[in-house]
């Protein structure tokens, strides 16, 4: 059986620890991300993927540095024949990766070569596919480029967001790590070189992905939504107030041709926007910024709009 030491820290990594666990595999040790603060209080804790486990007794490790010695001799210590990563959070230097015997393999969440980088769950719902998935790699230095030893998909309903499809891969990566954790014991891996030259990537999201373009069309501007959920949120501007628009719906009907952006229809649960390309979205969850986020219908109960006032990408006053 082999030995694992643990790389990991959302809660997308929690079901691959477990599974490994409840699969009775020795996990030797958990490397995690330090404690930080979170959360609206910002009261310092722990990451998931350490809150499970001590919860199952295992040692944890939560280097500030990689290349610290005294974190680099705990490893050693451990002794794994192979690291497993999922969603830890850092690059892992060649003083780590040369530890475990047989290597270190990654959950990758996406259907490599697509999508290598810190976002590929938002990106492919940013980009409106239909189809993703998880990958089992080989780690190497160059960032999610390694040989792929499984592959399996999972679909992306229509109106999908980041969060319910992350809950859906995380599941399904920990099958497939258990599958090929059964591979490596039963010496039966096999290994497939990625395509480099159909690459693409999934940078890291910043707020400024969550700026809401309305001369886009209706189906991608429901995707930004979709795929920026629960994190930044796509965000417009109503004069100097700013929205987080947090679940939409496009609507089978056309807009007309107002400008990008102005309302069309305000009242009762509708708040229907303009859209490029002839194209309009209804908003039907939205939340004023310091705010808790609310149906469409609470916020025009509260929030009055005239026909043809306008979301903007920034502040009227700017």
């Amino acid at each position: 059986m082999v030995r694992v030491v643990f790389f990991g820290t959302p809660d997308f990594a929690v079901p691959s620890l477990e599974g490994m666990l409840a699969a009775g595999h020795d996990v030797a040790a958990v490397v995690t991300q330090p404690d930080r603060r979170r959360g609206r209080g910002q009261r310092t804790s722990p990451s998931p993927v350490k809150a499970a486990a001590v919860a199952a007794n295992l040692a944890v490790l939560q280097p500030q540095r990689m290349r610290d010695p005294t974190f680099l001799a705990a490893m050693a210590q451990a002794a794994p024949t192979l690291g497993v990563v999922a969603a830890y959070g850092r690059i892992l230097p060649d003083e780590v990766l040369s530890i475990p015997a047989l290597g270190t393999i990654n959950v990758h969440a996406s259907l490599l070569p697509r999508y290598r980088g810190a976002a590929p769950i938002h990106r492919a719902v940013m980009a409106g596919d239909t189809e993703t998935g998880i990958t089992m790699i080989r780690l190497v230095a160059e960032m999610d480029a390694g040989p792929m030893l499984a592959r399996a998909t999972h679909p992306i309903g229509p109106d999908d967001t980041s969060e319910e499809l992350e809950q859906g891969l995380a599941a399904l990566g920990a099958t497939l790590l258990i599958e090929t954790l059964r591979a490596f014991e039963e010496e039966r891996v096999l290994e497939k070189d990625q395509d480099h030259v159909m690459a693409t990537f999934a940078p890291r999201l910043t707020r400024e992905d969550g700026r809401i373009d309305w001369t886009r069309p209706a189906q991608r501007l429901h995707d930004q939504v979709r795929g920026l959920h629960p994190w930044p949120h796509a965000a417009t501007y109503l004069g100097d107030r700013r929205l987080l628009i947090l679940r939409t719906r496009v609507l089978d009907c056309p807009g007309d041709a107002r400008a990008p952006g102005v309302i069309l229809e305000a009242r009762g649960d509708r708040l229907v926007v303009q859209c490029g390309d002839g194209t309009s979205l209804a908003i039907t969850r939205l939340q004023p910024e310091g705010r808790a986020g609310m149906e469409a219908r609470a916020f025009l109960s509260g929030h009055p709009i005239t026909l043809d006032a306008r979301f903007t990408l920034t502040p009227t006053s700017s």
